[in-house]
């Protein structure tokens, strides 16, 4: 090479060594990672959300349900077990009633989706009506039945009302609203006579 040979003006950027051009993606894979993670938790979130909501919307129906189901178990264990005849006769209201509204909540509940046959475990669990039966069973064998089947009839009937009160409540399609208000005008005396009942046999 000449010495005096004039170099040309971008002779050190020729020499330099050429750096590497990193894609777009490689370079961005910490952004595009983070911003998937961000939107997994957010999705994972919604789900939850969506869940809790569908639950408390479809949990009071299907504890209403079951505790129809446990009320008519309770009634038709009384069988024979009523001796009086005044009873004897509202508990057959309470079972033709309880029998009716058992036909009509098949509509209600097609329309918010549960299947009677696949409701929520912990709910059925919980209207099982089982420390109901075994203070029936101890009332039966002090021959006090009568007046603790009153009283527990007319408490678990009770407790029907205020959950048909509210899911009227929080009810807004129109039809169903039907169907709790007239459940309920239909219970409401019944439950009434084994209050006045079971107040006279104390």
């Amino acid at each position: 090479m000449n010495p005096q040979q004039q170099l040309p003006p971008n002779y050190l950027d020729e020499i330099a060594p050429q750096a590497v051009k990193r894609s777009f993606a490689i370079g961005r894979m910490p952004l595009i990672i983070l911003i998937g993670l961000v939107a997994i938790i957010v999705i994972c979130i919604l789900v939850a959300v969506a869940n809790q909501i569908g639950t408390s919307r479809t949990q009071p129906w299907e504890r209403l349900s079951a505790r129809l189901t446990t009320t008519a178990k309770i009634a038709d264990s009384s069988e024979g077990k009523i001796k009086n005849s005044q009873l004897r006769s509202i508990n057959s209201n309470v079972k033709i009633t309880l029998t009716n509204t058992q036909r009509d909540l098949v509509k209600p509940l097609t329309t918010i989706g549960i299947k009677t046959e696949k409701l929520n475990p912990s709910v059925v669990s919980s209207e099982s009506g089982t420390k109901m039966l075994e203070r029936l069973e101890d009332a039966r064998l002090n021959a006090k039945y009568d007046s603790t089947y009153a009283r527990e009839m007319s408490f678990q009937l009770s407790n029907l009302l205020t959950l048909l009160q509210q899911l009227y409540s929080s009810s807004s399609n129109v039809a169903n609203k039907s169907f709790l208000q007239t459940t309920y005008n239909n219970f409401a005396p019944v439950q009434k006579s084994l209050s006045e009942f079971s107040a006279s046999n104390e």
